[in-house]
Order: C-alpha cells, then sequence, then structure tokens
C-alpha cells in the first residue's frame, strides 16, 4: 500500500498522538482503578460514574468542555499560559489531552476487572509477613494486574486511534498539527477526487487497530502464562 505525504503525515501523528495519550494516562488510571477496587468511602459512585462519563457523553461535549477548561482562555488554560507560556489548545498536545480523556475509560475499566479477580489475602498475607502497603503494590498486585493493565492499553490506545469528535472541537483540523487518521479521513471524504486516499486510511486504521488488539491478546496469554494461570 502507498501512501502519499498527506497520508503518512496522518498515519504518524495518529500513533504519536494515541501512544502518548496512553503513556500519559497509565499511571493515573492504574491509581483511579486501584481507589475504585479497594477504597470505599463517600461518592465513590459519583467518582466512578465522573470517570465514565465520555463513555455517554457525545464526543463533542467533551470537547468543548475541554475548551472551556483547557483553551487559552479557559479556567485553568488561561492560568497555565499566562503562569508559564503553555497552552495545549490547537495543538497536537491538545489532541493528546482529548485522545487521553475519551479512552481513560477503556483503561480504567479493563484495570478494575483485572485488579477484582485478585485474592486479597494474598496482599494479607504479605502484609503479615511485613511488607509494607508500597511494597505490596509494586511486588504483587501490580504484577498479578499485568493482564488487565495491557488489556487496558491497547483498548485505550485503539480508542485514541479511532478519536475524532472531542479533537476536531477541541483542537480544530490542523494539517500536520491535530490532523489525525479520522480528521485526515473527514477532510479527504469531502474532497472531490479523494476516495481513493480515503479508503487507503480506512483500510490502515482497520489494520492498525486489529495489530494491537492481536498483539494486546499475545501479551495478555504470556503474562498469565507467566504468572502460572
Amino acid at each position: 500500500m502507498i501512501l502519499s505525504d498527506y497520508e503518512w503525515q496522518a498515519v504518524m501523528l495518529s500513533i504519536k498522538v494515541s501512544s502518548l495519550a496512553v503513556v500519559l494516562s497509565l499511571p493515573l488510571g492504574i491509581l483511579m482503578a486501584w481507589i475504585l477496587v479497594r477504597c470505599r468511602f463517600p461518592g465513590k459512585s459519583l467518582l466512578d460514574s465522573v470517570i465514565h462519563l465520555p463513555l455517554v457523553l457525545p464526543p463533542v461535549v467533551i470537547g468543548y468542555l475541554l475548551l472551556v477548561v483547557m483553551g487559552r482562555k479557559g479556567w485553568l488554560g488561561a492560568w497555565l499560559y499566562d503562569w508559564f507560556g503553555f497552552s495545549v489548545s490547537f495543538s497536537w498536545k491538545g489532541a493528546v489531552l482529548a485522545s487521553a480523556v475519551m479512552a481513560f475509560p477503556m483503561m480504567v475499566r479493563a484495570i478494575r476487572q483485572s485488579l477484582e479477580a485478585i485474592d486479597t489475602r494474598l496482599e494479607q498475607a504479605a502484609r503479615t509477613l511485613g511488607a509494607s502497603p508500597l511494597k505490596v503494590f509494586f511486588t504483587l498486585t501490580l504484577p498479578l494486574s499485568l493482564p488487565g493493565i495491557i488489556v487496558g492499553v491497547v483498548l485505550a490506545f485503539a480508542r485514541s486511534l479511532g478519536e475524532f469528535g472531542a479533537t476536531i472541537t477541541f483542537v480544530s483540523n490542523i494539517p500536520g498539527e491535530t490532523r489525525t487518521i479520522p480528521l485526515a479521513m473527514y477532510t479527504l471524504i469531502q474532497t472531490p477526487g479523494a476516495e481513493g486516499a480515503a479508503a487507503r486510511l480506512c483500510v490502515l486504521a482497520i489494520l492498525l487497530s486489529l495489530a494491537a488488539l492481536l498483539i494486546s491478546d499475545l501479551l495478555a496469554r504470556h503474562s498469565r502464562k507467566r504468572l502460572g494461570g
């Protein structure tokens, strides 16, 4: 499959945005999943609902909220720009943020299910033997939940590859800056005679997502075998 420079640009930007979205949101995803599984506190159901809001809200609404909060004149964005000269709106950094927000619930759900499957008696036994909570988490809980973490990472990556509504609302459709595969396809579909390029990007998006899911399955199986499952 021969791609034009325009198409390669969209593909490479999509991979960059999706990878960064996953890497930056993973620590918070693990923390939120652990809190939802292991902690009891007032407002836990509310926190759970807020985390999963991007699954049920229209992506355009998420994009608008990001613009209101993180835009250059937004509640938090204006402060970041005035004090640090840092802005994420209308840049690839904003595309990373939009993708991370939209994919975050899927990551948390996968990691949460993995944590729920861990026998808490193993953690209690480790604490009885003198291990600190942090040591129990990093040497026992985290390794045992690795298959779920892998699944969460790959699902979030695949979801980020397909992100459209929140991205175009928050950071617009800027060539070479925010125009990922879905936005490039949207542009090509509206361009007379560009159906072939749109079809090539469609096939490539399918192949990338399938590859990510297959790799996720292989890595998860390998992790389960190493853990004796």
